[in-house]
């Protein structure tokens, strides 16, 4: 496993994101999978949240191999939890030529430790629930099933990483 490097997304990487997410939404849609709407990943609303400093970049050996939103609030999700205790990821996306997990188990890494140093307790993500294999990943990982919600059109479930306090 080759390790990452993760960095906030500056507006020079606009480009870099919207092909790592317009890669995965095409192949989630080819295996008929289809997550984001175009709007969702569209290059105005990547440059908003960009702007907002939501998007981070994840590196290895140099490659933008990985994508993901690192939030501290979630009102959509999350809206019936303590928002301050809670980091929150979306839009994960790696590159095909990444694919294979190594790449997202580091990411949640990063998140983890990122959210330990910000003093949060837990890191949250969902998925759509009909997602067998997704929630697999997030629950082998170590991730905690915490409920399931309608969110508009999506019926998420949502999971939760307790974030420990670091061994001396």
């Amino acid at each position: 496993m080759q390790p990452i490097s993760v960095r906030k997304a500056t507006l020079d990487d606009l480009s870099t994101v919207s092909e790592i997410l317009s890669e995965a939404a095409a192949w989630l849609e080819q295996k008929n999978m289809t997550l984001w709407q175009q709007e969702h990943i569209s290059l105005s609303v990547i440059h908003q949240d960009i702007e907002l400093g939501l998007f981070y970049i994840a590196f290895c050996e140099g490659v933008a191999a990985g994508v993901v939103i690192f939030q501290t609030e979630d009102l959509v999700f999350w809206p019936d939890i303590i928002q301050s205790d809670s980091a929150f990821l979306h839009r994960l996306a790696v590159r095909r030529s990444f694919a294979g997990g190594s790449i997202s188990i580091q990411i949640f890494r990063w998140a983890i430790e990122y959210s330990r140093e910000l003093g949060k307790h837990f890191l949250r993500l969902d998925c759509v629930a009909d997602r067998p294999r997704l929630r697999s990943v997030y629950e082998n990982f170590g991730f905690k099933h915490h409920s399931d919600r309608q969110v508009g059109a999506y019926f998420v479930a949502r999971y939760e990483y307790e974030i420990c306090d670091p061994i001396n």
